[in-house]
């Protein structure tokens, strides 16, 4: 067991048992909370009591309260633009519905919506609403419920509906600027947003498409005896009664994406979709009162329609909102810092780092950490959070790009996060969608397969991210492009390694 001198004080990496503790104690608060011995089931206080039981277990390893508190800080700083976006979506996904373009989107969808396209459409429609608001959670508790009740109507097993829901909703939000775990990934590998959205497509859109053309297979061979098209018109003329539609009203949609090509900074991007959102609600809706706006972009929407589905879907946003959420990533956060410095995470994988010799297993390592986290210790967040900083100097050593490490901690950090009943995800989206994880995930084939494709392709030498600006595509081909955003000394480091391993013949060069 290594020792080391910090300050006066000798401290050492725990042992295997005692760096288990508080993992076993989270997962244990967790599973007792959520079999209902409590009553309660949320993730926040179990993480609390497994700080301090952290900070205890760091303490008989010699760290002092200082020491553990700087690391909990340390991990926090390197997430708080994240944080902020995050303050700020649930005043983007107000200003989106009382503008009109969440609810021009239901509407205007619903009419492309038939027994035997439902799926695949559905899909596509909650991926651009998840995009939209950077939230799957949100486009779940607003599109989800909306086609939960669609596919009833249908006569289509809820357990496929709510997989494609989920497919749905978390391709939008991977590829969104908005999307709190986007921001975490990208801050914790220290690279660029947009350059972490950019990675993230060659491993979630083959798997979107793939999952596209199961949803449209199963679609095809559906029994349209049940089918219940009043169901769909109920909810538009609800939307219709309420809002001035128009489809001038996607437009703020337009300037998501527009700030996704432009690269813009997260946050900026952010304003400048909420001003178009209150901009186009006075225009087109008629909102002129400073007083209504703020307290919608504070407190959420709220509208009756006298539709369940449409108050359900409408009455949502603000930036109290994100509250639950943002307390969660604090907590989440700050106990991957304390695992962290009190050595329970280097105990338990810093070993395993010395025998990865390729790409495809330091990708498989890397996913299967985030597994270990996300299931272990009950969020995505620190599914993405704990993993990056134990890795991340592995990458480099390889001559990797920081945004293939962004991109691996996604695919399956935040992916397979919603597995779980106990993790904040999955109990979220079980409340939601009213179905159990354990049914609705085998058909969530966006979520399921994007981590075994990311996977099997880097094992393949396929679909890899070089420090400089490198990119061997699924073809084996290799072309330049422009290096990912990372610390000056970082990627001066990985590509005199790239450098290295090209010249030994270990890694493939540019073409010209």
């Amino acid at each position: 067991m290594s020792e080391k001198e910090v300050g006066k004080r000798k401290v050492r990496l725990p042992s295997v048992v005692e760096a288990l503790i508080p993992i076993i104690v989270m997962m244990g608060l967790m599973l007792y909370g959520f079999l209902g011995h409590t009553g309660y089931t949320d993730a926040h206080m179990p993480l609390a009591v497994s700080i301090c039981v952290a900070c205890g277990v760091g303490s008989m390893c010699g760290h002092s309260f200082s020491d553990m508190l700087a690391g909990m800080l340390d991990r926090l700083n390197a997430t708080m633009e994240a944080i902020l976006i995050l303050c700020t979506v649930g005043i983007l996904v107000a200003s989106f519905i009382m503008s009109g373009t969440i609810p021009a989107v239901i509407y205007y969808g619903l009419d492309l919506l038939t027994p035997s396209l439902f799926l695949p459409v559905g899909c596509i429609m909650c991926a651009i609403v998840g995009l939209a608001c950077g939230s799957s959670w949100t486009t779940t508790g607003t599109m989800g419920i909306a086609f939960l009740g669609i596919g009833a109507g249908l006569g289509i097993n809820p357990a496929i509906t709510a997989g494609m829901i989920i497919s749905g909703a978390y391709v939008g939000d991977k590829f969104s600027p908005l999307s709190d775990t986007t921001n975490l990934a990208a801050a914790v590998s220290e690279t660029g947003l947009f350059d972490h959205v950019t990675a993230m497509v060659s491993s979630t859109a083959p798997t979107f498409v793939i999952a596209l053309i199961l949803y449209t297979v199963l679609g095809l061979n559906i029994n349209t005896a049940g089918y219940d098209a009043q169901v769909a018109k109920d909810l538009q003329n609800a939307i219709a009664g309420n809002f001035h539609l128009s489809p001038i009203l996607l437009a703020p949609i337009l300037v998501v994406i527009a700030a996704c090509i432009m690269k813009l900074p997260g946050l900026v991007g952010v304003v400048l979709s909420v001003a178009c959102g209150v901009v186009f609600a006075a225009v087109f809706q008629g909102m002129h009162n400073i007083g209504d706006l703020f307290n919608a972009l504070h407190y959420g929407f709220e509208l009756e329609t006298g539709n369940e589905i449409a108050d359900k879907l409408l009455n949502r946003g603000g930036m109290n909102h994100q509250m639950w959420t943002i307390n969660l990533i604090l907590l989440a956060v700050a106990y991957g810092g304390a695992l962290e410095r009190c050595g329970c995470v280097e105990t338990l994988f810093g070993g395993l780092k010395n025998r990865l010799h390729s790409v495809g297993q330091l990708i498989l390592a890397t996913l299967a950490t985030s597994l270990f986290c996300d299931a272990a210790m009950g969020d995505q967040f620190l599914g993405i959070g704990v993993p990056a900083p134990l890795y991340v100097d592995k990458y480099d050593e390889m001559g990797l790009a920081r945004n293939m490490l962004s991109r691996t901690l996604e695919d399956c950090g935040t992916l397979w996060a919603v597995m779980f009943p106990w993790t904040g995800c999955g109990a979220y989206q079980m409340g939601i969608l009213g179905i159990h994880p354990f049914v609705y995930f085998p058909f969530a084939f966006v979520n399921l397969l994007n981590p075994i494709y990311a996977a099997v392709t880097a094992f393949l030498g396929r679909n890899i991210f070089w420090a400089d600006g490198a990119y061997t595509n699924i073809f084996g081909k290799t072309v330049m492009h422009k290096p990912a955003a990372a610390p000056e000394e970082a990627r001066e480091k990985a590509i005199r390694n790239l450098e290295a391993l090209r010249a030994a013949g270990k890694a493939p060069k540019p073409v010209a």
